[in-house]
This record gives C-alpha cells, sequence and structure tokens, in this order.
C-alpha cells in the first residue's frame, strides 16, 4: 500500500515539469525516452514506473514485441545501434552502486557516436529523473498502475 496520499507540492510539480521540458526539447525521439525509462525503471524494480513507460511507449506507436525485449536487449535483434548506445548508457548511469563502475569513457563514446551533445544532455536528464522517480516510488511504496 502507497505510504503518501495527496497530491505534492505546487513547486515540486513546476519543478519537475521543467525538467520534462528541458529533456523533451533536447531532440531525442519520445520512443527512445520510453525506452530509456522503462529500462533505469525496471534495473530498479519500480513497478509503477515500468507500467507508465510502457504505456506512454505504446501511445509513440511501440510495439509489444520490443517493449517485452527491453530487459534483454543484448541479447535480441530488435533494437538499433543508436538505441542500444543510449541503453548501454542508461543501464550504466542506473548501476553505480556498490561499485559498478558508472558511465566509462567507452560507454560515452559509443554514445557520442550517435547523439549530439544536446541528445546527450537529454538522455543524462532523462535517466537522472527516471532514478529520481523510481526512488520516490520505492520509497512511498507506490503501486503501478498510474499513468501521470
Amino acid at each position: 500500500m502507497a505510504r503518501m496520499k495527496g497530491a505534492p507540492s505546487p513547486d515540486l510539480v513546476t519543478a519537475i515539469q521543467h525538467l520534462h521540458k528541458a529533456i523533451h526539447a533536447g531532440g531525442v525521439d519520445q520512443r527512445l525516452l520510453s525506452l530509456i525509462h522503462l529500462r533505469a525503471s525496471q534495473i530498479n524494480g519500480c513497478s509503477p514506473c515500468v507500467f507508465a513507460s510502457v504505456e506512454s511507449a505504446r501511445k509513440t506507436g511501440e510495439t509489444d514485441e520490443r517493449l517485452h525485449n527491453v530487459v534483454a536487449w543484448r541479447e535480441t535483434p530488435f533494437f538499433t545501434e543508436e538505441e542500444r548506445a543510449a541503453l548501454e548508457l542508461t543501464e550504466a548511469a542506473t548501476r553505480i552502486q556498490d561499485g559498478a563502475p558508472g558511465v566509462t569513457d567507452e560507454v560515452w563514446d559509443a554514445a557520442t557516436g550517435h547523439f549530439t551533445q544536446e541528445q546527450l544532455g537529454a538522455i543524462v536528464l532523462e535517466v537522472a529523473m527516471t532514478n529520481f522517480f523510481n526512488r520516490i516510488n520505492r520509497s512511498t511504496r507506490e503501486q503501478a498502475g498510474k499513468s501521470w
């Protein structure tokens, strides 16, 4: 059961809206942003964000086949090299606990081969925002089923 009830502070909502606006202004396809959100949320075990990212991705035309395989993207033929670079960056930036190396030069360089600096900024911010929401949802025991 969720631990918190009611609406968040209006200032918090405004701040989050500004961050989302910055992410979407970065020139990254919304489908890819949804895949990034999904993969980070899978790693963190955040069911509300997994649910919301799948719903969002479907609205942009993403296929069930690809959505079901994001968790195993390395072993599937369903993702482009650009998407693979973004998913690799997502995983590296998300798995920074317990001595994980984080975003290595190799991971960063692979991403820079596919994305502009503006796009990379949007991707990094999307990963950070996803991790932010994953941690809030895990702390408050928010339940899956909502689309924000």
